[in-house]
């Protein structure tokens, strides 16, 4: 009885815990994406990004992974510009697990109470703009609660997570 007291306060927690990344795109509708063969890192851009320098080298790495995969090279003379840049905020979730029986006054049954989770929510942007136009083709947008667990393992499958299912949103008309 005592282990399905605490059950739903479990399954709340382990949900809150697996928490997905959402993706969203933009892009101009004029663009030929096929064009696009070669890429390099904006770096007057990414220069201001507001994070840790280990973790833009661990965003770099990650989206050149992700070009490479995708048939682009890495050029002095780019057809695109890649550009990241990043924002967080803080956000709190409140779970009222109030469940009662019988009638108000005289209610009876369990009360699990209300539990407040507190994290960080991070959104990673990237840029591809056209070196030539010097115009924003394309640009993903991922958002979702990062780790503050200390564990750099974990911290880089993140990174990886979060721009490997952005660029699989690329280029337009390919996504899963």
């Amino acid at each position: 009885m005592r282990a399905l007291k605490f059950l739903p306060l479990t399954l709340i927690f382990l949900v809150a815990s697996c928490s997905s990344i959402k993706v969203t795109t933009d892009y101009d509708t004029t663009a030929d994406f096929s064009k696009y063969k070669t890429f390099a890192f904006y770096k007057k851009g990414i220069d201001k990004a507001e994070i840790s320098d280990l973790d833009k080298r661990r965003i770099l790495k990650a989206v050149e992974s992700e070009m490479l995969a995708k048939g682009f090279t890495k050029s002095e003379n780019p057809d695109l510009l890649v550009n990241i840049f990043t924002k967080s905020i803080q956000k709190v979730d409140i779970y009222n697990n109030n469940f009662y029986y019988g009638w108000y006054p005289w209610y009876y049954g369990p009360n699990y109470g209300t539990q407040v989770s507190k994290y960080t929510e991070g959104t990673l942007f990237i840029d591809l703009i056209d070196a030539n136009k010097k115009e924003l083709a394309w640009q993903g947008i991922g958002s979702g609660a990062l780790s503050t667990s200390g564990n750099v393992a974990k911290k880089e499958e993140k990174i990886k997570r979060f721009v490997a299912e952005i660029m699989a949103q690329y280029p337009p008309g390919t996504e899963k």
